[in-house]
């Protein structure tokens, strides 16, 4: 029998009682003390013991039960945070998207029915993120037309797509789909 092995057999038993008392947990108790003796394995020719090898064990498997229950305490904290708020984490990504995406298709289907320097304008604005006066300049046309285009191409989403204007424009400016 190996040094390792007599010193496993010799504290094993003691070791695995101190943790189990005070977690009750027969796997948890074991894998505090596997993790401790497997420490000890790894690191067992560098050890200099100050203290007796029952202290060093026994120091380092209370340090490896503080670390355990401090990690559980947060795990139960965030577990009981998730649990409190499952509204909120659900996701509706999908059914937003899809509700996304025909807003936008209906928002571009009215977009095709202005006419066509109106459209242009429009998309300028609104995908291409152009000011008035880079719209003008572009296409050549004066300040007031560009505005009057906006202004016609706006009053008539209003008038077709009521309320959902204003996210569909959100939409188009946020829209990963340009």
């Amino acid at each position: 029998m190996s040094v390792y092995e007599a010193i496993y057999q010799e504290y094993w038993p003691r070791l695995y009682g101190y943790v189990y008392n005070r977690l009750k947990s027969k796997e948890i108790a074991e894998e505090i003390i596997q993790e401790v003796f497997f420490s000890l394995w790894v690191k067992h020719k560098e050890l200099q013991l100050t203290h007796s090898l029952s202290a060093y064990l026994f120091t380092a498997v209370k340090y490896q039960l503080l670390n355990y229950i401090k990690s559980d305490r947060i795990r139960k904290t965030y577990a009981h945070q998730f649990a409190q708020y499952p509204e909120k984490m659900s996701d509706n990504s999908n059914e937003e998207n899809m509700a996304a995406t025909d807003l936008k298709n209906r928002m571009e289907k009215e977009v095709s029915r202005l006419p066509e320097k109106c459209q242009q304008v429009f998309r300028m604005s609104r995908h291409e993120h152009l000011s008035v006066s880079d719209i003008a300049s572009t296409l050549n046309i004066s300040h007031k037309t560009v505005e009057n285009h906006l202004t016609k191409a706006l009053r008539q989403l209003r008038t077709m797509l009521g309320h959902h204007l204003c996210i569909v424009l959100l939409v188009l400016e946020t829209s990963p789909w340009q």
